[in-house]
């Protein structure tokens, strides 16, 4: 789990139904920096040249959450790699559940 204390910022909700069924949140986070190159850099794991990714266009890489979907505050997790838009998180947040995501503006 990444160790630095933040604010979360939440750009996109939605829900999925997990087995058919049941509810569950997804969110669509964004931060001004690599979230897993920064994880990787605290905890001395950082590959010989690795180099975080480009940050986006709008300066920020956006990740999907579905084990912390909702929480605002930090420390955090993601379940994915970073994209460079919004659009991209959702494609890929939609590629990561059966059935669809309903978001919310």
């Amino acid at each position: 789990m990444c160790k630095k204390t933040m604010d979360i910022e939440i750009v996109k909700k939605g829900i999925w139904l997990y087995d058919g069924a049941i509810e569950k949140p997804v969110d669509i986070i964004r931060f001004d920096y690599d979230w897993w190159y920064e994880m990787a850099k605290s905890e001395g794991t950082l590959e010989t040249d690795e180099e975080p990714i480009p940050i986006g266009e709008k300066g920020y890489i956006y990740y999907v959450r579905f084990q912390r979907a909702q929480e605002t505050e930090g420390p955090t997790w993601v379940d994915s790699y970073g994209d460079q838009t919004i659009e991209q998180s959702i494609k890929t947040a939609e590629e990561k559940v059966s059935g669809d995501i309903v978001w919310q503006t």
